[in-house]
């Protein structure tokens, strides 16, 4: 279970990588919308997982590559915005959110039944 503190880093942190995907390294992706839908941060607040959702994209595994191997940029932009919240920024682990296409493949499901 998380406590208030844990919960409160992962809406902060949600909220201000959903920016920087929107603003600051758009370049990076292109077109791409990435949405960030969850993330999860350790107790000792070291490690964030953060769980991205991506659209107008046909190969979502190469993009999610792509964004590992921008962590560092992204990172260094979440340290710019959070600096004065937390002490020392989390390491970024991001993981495919396929939690979207689960549901539209359960609704295709029920609509040919």
């Amino acid at each position: 279970m998380e406590t208030k503190r844990q919960n409160k880093i992962s809406k902060l942190l949600q909220k201000d990588i959903g920016e920087i995907f929107q603003r600051e390294v758009r370049s990076f992706f292109g077109k791409t919308m990435i949405s960030v839908t969850k993330v999860n941060v350790t107790t000792d607040l070291s490690i964030a997982k953060v769980y991205v959702s991506l659209f107008a994209t046909e190969n979502k595994e190469e993009l999610l590559k792509n964004i590992i191997r921008h962590t560092k940029d992204i990172r260094r932009a979440l340290g710019m915005r959070i600096k004065n919240q937390l002490r020392q920024v989390p390491e970024l682990q991001f993981y495919l959110d396929d939690s979207l296409d689960y549901i539209e493949n359960i609704e295709n499901l029920l609509n040919d039944k």
